[in-house]
């Protein structure tokens, strides 16, 4: 097999192994992986709201189905949305005290899951190696 070939494979392969990892920890909260990620942008803004668009650019999976997935969380209760007083097409998505309080159950849960993902790998090695995914993305 072509090491480019081989590379994107066990790209691929890691990726999956990493994702159902933190899915695990993710089930007993009835949250995906994209609903957790939505979740984190929120808090990422430190109580300012957020709109559907900037989500979207944020998002790790491009491809979700962001108005669902803000949907699914408002029902939850751990986010909130307002229309924008200023351009009436635009929403405010605000993370809740419910989403913080379940972010923070889940933080060393999956701090836990990333340290058993990586441990095998020196500090050095997860430096080089972050550094080789950016590249790979630019």
């Amino acid at each position: 097999m072509p090491p480019a070939k081989k590379t994107v494979v066990h790209m691929l392969y890691t990726g999956d192994f990493v994702l159902n990892r933190i899915n695990s920890v993710l089930k007993p909260f009835e949250l995906t992986s994209q609903q957790y990620n939505v979740l984190r942008i929120l808090r990422g803004q430190k109580g300012e709201p957020v709109t559907l668009s900037t989500i979207q650019e944020r998002m790790i999976n491009k491809n979700s189905n962001t108005t669902r997935l803000i949907d699914k969380l408002v029902r939850k209760k751990y986010v909130y949305r307002e229309i924008d007083k200023e351009n009436r097409r635009k929403l405010k998505i605000y993370l809740t005290k419910e989403g913080r309080s379940v972010l923070n159950e889940i933080d060393p849960l999956v701090d836990e899951v990333e340290g058993k993902t990586t441990r095998n790998l020196s500090e050095s090695e997860l430096i080089t190696l972050n550094a080789l995914l950016e590249k790979i993305r630019h």
